[in-house]
């Protein structure tokens, strides 16, 4: 297998995928020190990549744009010339994307899209092993001699966001607690939200026992949702100790800001990598969903609440607007004790 000199790695979305890419970049810059690496992602998640010290461009796609924007991209991509490309994505924007570049060599990621069918709809388990999804990134190019270097996802966060995060924080005087808690309580799908009622009693438990300070997460489409839980939250214990950053703080600014967490309670969600990333103390809360999908977070520093044994589940690998058996039982017999716990044990430690 020639070295490549020029290689275009390919991730439209979503927040976890992109940030589980990372490992590969890294052990890719590390076999190619003197290669071009470039990544093809979307606008809105271009933050993640863009100041990547392993990567030379990041390319970014407006999906506003639709094929027209599609096309003007591929062009472009035409004219570097690149000797790999690495379709992490794997899907017909992506087919399109990679296709009649004049690559010497093109690899695509295994989905395991047939494991993942048959227990979803069958709950048949013919995964041989749990790999992580970062793991299975990096399978795409063994063949160059790439392995995985056991070291986690990552992001790298400019010095002026830094500062300016910083900034913000300072004006919160989060040095008269004791503890600082992230939480994390949405998600892109309804049945990989734990009940909101529930965070708001974590919350409350933790206030009173732990003399801790709530930061709380999430985008900009969450705004009116993380108001409503403010209020609930702040009816029992006051809102000056509760900090909501949903809608107010970009990816990598919310990065910057979970470090100053001692530990974050989140659901199987786009935030939820972004914290591991950060090497936080996590807490996540797994529905329908489950290890063999590779999603679960990795290393030391976290925490996986789920029930375990449910006949139904999984019953999606992305999530549902609902429960399809409307028990909604692998979120509920999750208690608030359980997360309180491991919670408490975190910050304690």
């Amino acid at each position: 297998m020639n070295t490549p000199h020029k290689t275009l790695v390919i991730r439209f979305s979503s927040i976890g995928d992109i940030i589980l890419s990372t490992p590969l970049l890294r052990v890719l810059r590390e076999r190619f020190p003197q290669g071009q690496i470039d990544y093809v992602t979307r606008t809105e998640y271009a933050g993640l990549v863009r100041h990547n010290a392993n990567l030379n461009v990041t390319h970014e796609f407006d999906a506003a744009t639709g094929f027209p924007g599609l096309r003007e991209l591929k062009k472009k991509l035409r004219r570097e010339r690149y000797d790999l490309v690495i379709d992490l994505h794997n899907s017909i924007r992506s087919r399109y994307l990679r296709s009649m570049l004049g690559v010497g060599s093109i690899v695509k990621v295994d989905k395991r899209i047939k494991e993942r069918t048959l227990l979803v709809k069958f709950k048949k388990n013919t995964y041989k092993s749990a790999t992580p999804v970062a793991d299975r990134y990096i399978e795409t190019v063994h063949e160059f001699g790439i392995q995985k270097d056991g070291k986690g996802p990552e992001l790298y966060i400019p010095d002026e966001i830094l500062f300016g995060v910083s900034g913000k924080i300072a004006k919160l005087h989060l040095n008269q607690y004791d503890h600082v808690v992230g939480i994390c309580p949405f998600a892109k799908h309804a049945t990989k939200e734990w009940p909101v009622e529930r965070f708001v009693e974590l919350g409350v438990n933790a206030v009173k026992d732990l003399n801790c300070a709530v930061m709380i997460f999430g985008g900009t489409q969450e705004r009116g949702r993380s108001e409503l839980f403010v209020q609930a939250l702040s009816g029992s214990i006051g809102g000056e100790r509760i900090f909501n950053f949903t809608g107010e703080l970009s990816l990598v600014e919310t990065a910057a800001a979970m470090q100053y967490c001692d530990a974050i309670v989140c659901n199987d969600s786009g935030l939820m990598h972004v914290a591991t990333a950060m090497e936080k103390k996590v807490v996540a809360i797994f529905g329908p969903t489950v290890e063999e999908f590779g999603f679960f977070p990795q290393g030391g520093h976290s925490v996986v609440l789920e029930r375990k044994g449910l006949y139904c589940r999984p019953c999606s690998h992305l999530g549902l607007p609902h429960c399809p058996e409307g028990h909604f039982r692998c979120m509920k017999d999750i208690g608030v004790g359980d997360a309180y716990s491991a919670l408490r044990g975190m910050v304690k430690n």
